[in-house]
Formats: C-alpha cells, sequence, structure tokens
C-alpha cells in the first residue's frame, strides 16, 4: 500500500479527531459536569426556596386559621357576654318593678288601714262626744255619787290582786 498524501492527511485528520476527542471529551466532559453540578446545585436550591416558601406559607395559613378561630371564639365569648348582661337586666328589672309593686301595694294597704283607722278614731271620739253629752244631760247627782263610788271599788280591788 502506497501512502498518498491524502491517506496521510486522512490518517493525520483522523488521529487529530481522536486525540481531541481523547484529550477534548474530558475536557468537555469536565465541562459538562460542571455545568451539570452547578445546574443540579441551583434546583436544589429552588426546592429548599420552594419548600421554605411553602413551608412559610402553610405557617402563615395556619396562623390565618388560628387567628380567624381565635376570633370566632372572641365573637362568641362576647355574644355570650351580651346574652347574659342582657338576661341580668331582665332579671334586674323584673326584680326592681315587683319590689316597687310591692312597695307601692304596702303603700295602699297602709293609706287604707289608715284610713279605716281613722274613720274609727272619729266615730270613738263622735260616740264618747254623744256619750258624755247625753250622760250629761241625763245624769243626777246620786248616780254620779254611784258611778264613782264603783270605779273606786273596782280599782281598789284591781290593786289588791
Amino acid at each position: 500500500m502506497t501512502i498518498t498524501p491524502e491517506l496521510s492527511v486522512a490518517i493525520a485528520f483522523i488521529i487529530f479527531i481522536v486525540l481531541a476527542i481523547w484529550k477534548g471529551t474530558r475536557k468537555i466532559t469536565e465541562g459538562l459536569d460542571k455545568r451539570a453540578e452547578g445546574i443540579r446545585r441551583q434546583l436544589d436550591e429552588t426546592q429548599n426556596l420552594r419548600e421554605e416558601a411553602q413551608a412559610a406559607l402553610a405557617s402563615y395559613q395556619r396562623q390565618q386559621r388560628d387567628a380567624l378561630a381565635e376570633a370566632e371564639q372572641i365573637i362568641a365569648q362576647a355574644e355570650a357576654e351580651a346574652e347574659r348582661l342582657k338576661e341580668h337586666a331582665e332579671e334586674v328589672l323584673t326584680a326592681t318593678i315587683r319590689r316597687r309593686e310591692e312597695q307601692a301595694v304596702q303603700r295602699i294597704a297602709q293609706a287604707e288601714a289608715n284610713a279605716v283607722q281613722d274613720v274609727r278614731n272619729q266615730a270613738v271620739e263622735l260616740a264618747i262626744g254623744v256619750a258624755t253629752k247625753l250622760i250629761a244631760e241625763n245624769m243626777t247627782d246620786k248616780v254620779q255619787g254611784e258611778l264613782i263610788s264603783n270605779a273606786t271599788n273596782d280599782v281598789i280591788k284591781k290593786l289588791q290582786h
């Protein structure tokens, strides 16, 4: 076989390509590996950031739910307290009305009793006045003496017992 210049150029080209691939592959592979490692780091960092963001979102959502639950609880407590205060006010008002009604009934009863007593007192005074007048007009000295004597004897008897 004769070596022609084309053949030697082809062989040199093939050797060059093989050497370039052999030496270049390592550098290309190292470059690609570095690039892949950089991309992997970025992906890992992105994944970590995504997980942190999801954790923060979950935390904020939990805090929001807790705040809403607490607000609902505060509202429920306020409504219960308002209802309790309303019931208490109604009880106090009812008791006050009942007490004033009882006082009014007592005052009316006392006024009735006072009126009855006044009428009785006036009737007694009138009866005493009429009796005194009748006795004074119809009593003789002898009857007066007997009445005084009887009254004196009654007092003495009562004092002895």
